[in-house]
């Protein structure tokens, strides 16, 4: 703020989300919307950061990967033909011998009709079968032929194109300033991960990311693993369910292929699980039991049952589906929210311990669980839907850290109208959704203050 040496604040506004590189949208890099002077004359900005990825959105980078992928098309293709013309070729040399013995026993026959005896006539008869089924060979040359001007007219259109983006772009080497920008891309990112938390904002417009299963299900990626490992796990319905799917990345799941099954000891309940740390944190079928299972030993690590929680449609969210129990992560840790008899119905939150499953801390809420839609954990807030129904919105917050609520008004669109699972991921902020047999993903807009060091 000018020559000022006053300490600074930021107010930062950040709309967080590296797998919006997955599916683009016409939104810009980082923006600084407004800027301000507050009361206490600190400078307040509103910033929005980018998606991951920027340049892979740049035309021009699609048409140089679509060139790429050509010319590796191209390079295969004469690779096979190099290799079938070589094998081919000594077909080629004998036949030419072949027809040349052939049309000379022709000659002397034609010359001489009385020479061509039994024998010599059966011989010329193997001769000219042996050359008819060389005939295949030929009608492969043919088509080499034309595949050789096919590829001879995409080289001088690939020559052209690249020619026209040598000019625009210049002698820069294309590869290196790709890995120059993913590198800045990283940091940047990097750098928005160490902004912590805040308080939400906004919900984008929703992302459908695939359509499978039935109208209840789950899905979700670890809240807690590296960003290098992008496996998602996919549980289908909401009762006596014991079989989860668990992808290798992202990408496989929209195609539904690459993926591992795993077979649960016990069966689970409603649709709140979530995977944290490589485990999979569950409610058992008719019990408040939670269930810790660990996917790499593919065993029950720890299993504990959740003191009074109501259980097996006692207190649902509003869709019912045996959601009496819903467990999330956030950035502070490991949640359940439920409710019990003494507390007439009111959500209650449970910090847990991830590794025995004690509850640590609860919180009353206030807030009949039967009138939420679904509900969700960002920065140690709770954040409650009003309906599971189109035109819900997100209308209760509670903030564990003050003990303290609010009601508000965030508006998203129920693109699909049936909400039976609503979850955040610390990881990657966003909100994962289970939108009547549709998997969706929502955006999320965090407001926090960020202060420098001499603030």
């Amino acid at each position: 703020v000018g020559n000022t040496r006053r300490p600074l604040s930021l107010a930062l506004l950040l709309c967080c989300s590296p797998l919006k590189a997955l599916y683009p949208s016409p939104e810009e890099g980082w923006q600084i919307y407004s800027s301000a002077q507050g009361a206490d004359g600190k400078c307040i900005c509103t910033v929005v950061a980018p998606a991951q990825n920027m340049c892979n959105r740049d035309p021009r980078s699609r048409q140089l990967r679509q060139l790429m992928e050509k010319v590796q098309n191209i390079s295969q293709s004469m690779e096979v033909l190099n290799l079938r013309t070589n094998r081919d070729l000594q077909y080629v040399k004998e036949t030419e011998g072949l027809m040349k013995v052939v049309d000379g026993r022709l000659k002397v026959a034609s010359d001489n009709p009385r020479s061509l005896n039994p024998k010599g006539f059966q011989d010329l008869k193997d001769k000219l079968g042996e050359l008819l089924r060389r005939l295949p060979v030929l009608e492969q040359y043919k088509s080499d032929t034309k595949m050789i001007l096919h590829l001879r007219e995409e080289v001088r259109n690939l020559s052209l194109v690249l020619m026209a983006i040598q000019e625009e772009m210049g002698a820069y080497d294309y590869e290196e300033l790709r890995q120059r920008v993913l590198l800045l891309e990283t940091r940047l990112h990097s750098c928005m991960q160490k902004l912590g938390c805040g308080k939400l904002t906004g919900v984008s417009n929703p992302i459908t990311v695939r359509a499978s299963g039935s109208r209840f299900g789950s899905w979700m990626t670890d809240t807690m693993i590296p960003s290098s490992d992008n496996r998602v796990w996919s549980m289908d319905g909401y009762l006596k369910g014991r079989r989860v799917l668990e992808y290798r990345t992202m990408s496989d799941f929209m195609k539904g292929q690459n993926f591992v099954q795993h077979l649960l000891p016990h069966p689970w309940a409603g649709t709140g699980h979530v995977v944290y740390n490589g485990s999979l944190y569950y409610n058992k079928h008719q019990s408040n039991i939670i269930i810790k299972y660990h996917f790499r030993s593919r065993s029950v690590l720890v299993q504990r049952s959740l003191s009074g929680a109501g259980c097996n449609n006692t207190f649902p969210y509003s869709w019912g589906g045996s959601s009496d129990i819903d467990l999330m992560a956030d950035e502070n840790g490991l949640w359940a929210v439920y409710t019990t008899i003494p507390k007439a119905g009111n959500i209650v939150i449970g910090r847990l311990e991830p590794q025995t499953l004690e509850v640590l801390q609860t919180w009353d809420t206030g807030f009949p669980k039967r009138s939420a839609g679904e509900s969700f954990m960002i920065c140690s807030t709770l954040y409650v839907t009003n309906s599971h129904l189109a035109g819900a919105k997100i209308y209760f917050a509670y903030y564990t850290n003050t003990s303290s609520y609010e009601y508000t008004d965030i508006p998203f669109h129920n693109q699909y109208s049936h909400i039976s699972m609503m979850d955040y991921n610390p990881r990657e902020r966003v909100l994962y959704t289970w939108n009547n047999g549709h998997q969706v993903l929502y955006n999320v807009t965090l407001f926090q203050v960020i202060k420098t060091s001499g603030d």
